[in-house]
């Protein structure tokens, strides 16, 4: 992107700016991420520009409702709350029609205050690290349990809906478009092996065992800003996907992105596996901040959820395989395969431990 193109964006925001220098941030696999240093009434200050990827999400208006509504709680509850007060989130600008998004040329873009002081982190360090973020994302969906008006968009329909990500799967090697069905039998015949259980988180939600809530559903360690000096978490990030979900579905991802040691895309097998002291890191940070409003069965299902979301996310790189990379970013030939192939090796491994998991809930 040209600096005059970016300035063309800012001019329809308040304040003035005058773009000074910018750069591509973050790894993200959906959006485009700039950060941009402007100047406004004589301070330079630090901002977040994304150009939302509407591929994805095919209502960036309804998505950015979401995002206002949800942040504008958020700074209500911290500022009240002295206990809450070192907690941040993100500041949206509005343009100068009073709105939290820009259209330019077709695009949705969308302008948030850089957080100074504060990183993220792409590797769980420790079980303490694992501690923190469980209990930070538990934090979040505290804070969104009162979260006042209608009930959230889904931004991405099913997005954590694994019965309906199977059905995408069967469709996928049924029309085997790229022809690439021959490469992945193995990994097909293990996710056939248990497709009876993709339906149990949701069916248990329609008997009325837990209710739906609000969750991030999608709690990797780096939507986590942690403080540069006391390493306390600070705030948390990546918010076109919190809408209406299951607990589970935000535990579930937190064991998947951060039991393990290896990378997503990791090659090597034999370097994925689950750490049950990551998990346990992960188990008592969540209940630390989640405990007090979850159900005796959603803290039942808290190990299963692990195994779940991991098989989830395995199958959807398996269709973006088999359907020719066209979701998620890819960087190598059978890149998609690669993450794939890290899942279902991961969901072996928690099912290898799975005793253990579920005694550490009850002790």
């Amino acid at each position: 992107m040209e600096k005059t193109e970016l300035q063309q964006i800012f001019d329809l925001y308040t304040g003035n700016h005058t773009v000074l220098s910018f750069c591509n941030y973050g790894g993200g696999h959906i959006n485009d991420t700039i950060r941009v240093f402007a100047r406004s009434a004589g301070q330079e200050k630090g901002y977040i520009l994304q150009r939302i990827n509407t591929n994805v999400f095919k209502n960036p208006e309804l998505l950015m409702d979401n995002f206002k509504r949800v942040t504008e709680h958020l700074h209500q509850k911290y500022a009240a709350s002295t206990e809450l007060r070192r907690h941040r989130t993100l500041d949206l600008l509005p343009t100068l029609d009073g709105k939290p998004f820009a259209v330019v040329n077709g695009n949705y873009y969308r302008v948030y205050e850089y957080v100074s002081g504060a990183c993220s982190s792409d590797i769980m360090a420790t079980a303490e690290n694992a501690f923190q973020v469980a209990r930070a994302f538990g934090n979040f969906q505290k804070d969104l349990v009162d979260l006042p008006g209608e009930r959230l968009q889904e931004t991405i329909p099913n997005f954590h809906n694994t019965p309906s990500r199977l059905a995408n799967l069967e469709k996928a090697i049924r029309e085997d478009r790229c022809g690439r069905l021959k490469n992945v039998m193995p990994e097909v015949e293990f996710v056939m092996a248990r497709r009876d259980e993709t339906s149990r988180l949701l069916d248990l939600c329609a008997q009325g065992a837990y209710p739906e809530r609000i969750t991030h559903n999608d709690t990797k360690l780096n939507n986590i800003l942690f403080d540069d000096v006391t390493g306390e978490e600070v705030a948390v990030i990546d918010l076109d996907t919190v809408m209406p979900g299951l607990v589970h579905y935000d535990f579930g991802d937190m064991v998947r992105t951060g039991t393990s040691p290896a990378a997503e895309d990791e090659k090597d097998l034999s370097k994925v596996y689950m750490r049950m002291d990551f998990f346990e890191g992960l188990l008592k940070g969540y209940l630390s901040s989640a405990g007090e409003f979850l159900t005796p069965v959603e803290k039942e299902e808290l190990p299963f959820s692990g195994k779940l979301i991991t098989l989830e996310i395995g199958m959807r790189f398996l269709t973006d395989y088999l359907e020719g990379d066209t979701y998620f970013k890819v960087h190598r030939e059978g890149h998609n395969l690669d993450r794939c192939r890290t899942q279902f090796k991961l969901v072996q491994s928690i099912e290898e431990q799975f005793d253990a998991m579920r005694k550490l809930l009850n002790s």
